[in-house]
């Protein structure tokens, strides 16, 4: 009897340590668990699609302080106006219904680049006496911002491309039947306007049948100093 009770006494004593060693792992086995939800998981960040800067006018980098920025386009053969942009209002465009057939022009203050006066002329089927007296009336320190549309060149003199020439173009002494031309200059400038663009009207390289393509332009026009 002695005998016995010592081996019920081993035994039992041995079920109490294994049952004490399987409930340390289990508890072990949790603790890990626990930890590694906390340290373990990786951090979900929400992410969002950066969106690339947007500058004045839509252009492709921002302009220095003090100056204006601009951005415009020729008319697309005889169907799409011209459109003018500056520090991002939209001065002539289709959309305004305030373009014509001819030469588009927006004069601008150069100081405050607040628009004084948006006119087109329509130098196919019109006559150039308007033209030249519009341009007579144009203000020293003033920006002249010009546009064509479907012609124009057709009624052009030589007083008019005088005058055009005097405001910095450079173009406008060859600016012919249905060519493209866009133009920023202004009165009183001293020299010749870095702003202007022209493509003729050629049948062998015109884009759309009896017209070239639509010309854009964009920059940064300095304020007027006094």
């Amino acid at each position: 009897m002695r005998a016995g009770g010592f081996v019920k006494l081993a035994l039992l004593a041995l079920i109490f340590i294994l049952a004490i060693y399987v409930a340390s792992q289990l508890l072990e086995l949790n603790v890990e668990s626990k930890l590694g939800n906390i340290f373990g998981r990786s951090p979900v960040f929400e992410v969002h699609p950066t969106k690339p800067p947007r500058y004045k006018c839509g252009l492709s980098k921002p302009c220095p302080e003090g100056h204006f920025a601009f951005k415009m386009a020729s008319g697309a053969a005889s169907v799409v106006g011209p459109k003018m942009c500056l520090e991002d209002n939209i001065l002539m465009s289709g959309v305004k219904n305030n373009v014509g057939r001819g030469i588009n022009i927006a004069l601008v203050n150069g100081k405050t680049g607040e628009l004084m006066s948006a006119e087109s002329f329509d130098m196919w089927a019109g006559d150039v006496s308007p033209l030249t007296a519009f341009l007579k009336t144009i203000q020293d320190g003033t920006v002249v911002m010009m546009a064509t549309f479907d012609d124009g060149a057709t009624k052009l003199n030589d007083e008019a491309r005088k005058l055009i020439s005097d405001l910095g173009s450079t173009s406008i002494s060859t600016l012919g039947f249905r060519d493209n031309w866009v133009f920023v200059g202004g009165k009183g400038i001293k020299t010749k306007s870095p702003f202007e663009q022209l493509i003729k009207n050629n049948a062998e390289s015109n884009k759309y049948e009896g017209w070239p393509e639509v010309l854009e332009m964009e920059g940064c026009i300095p304020h007027k100093q006094d």
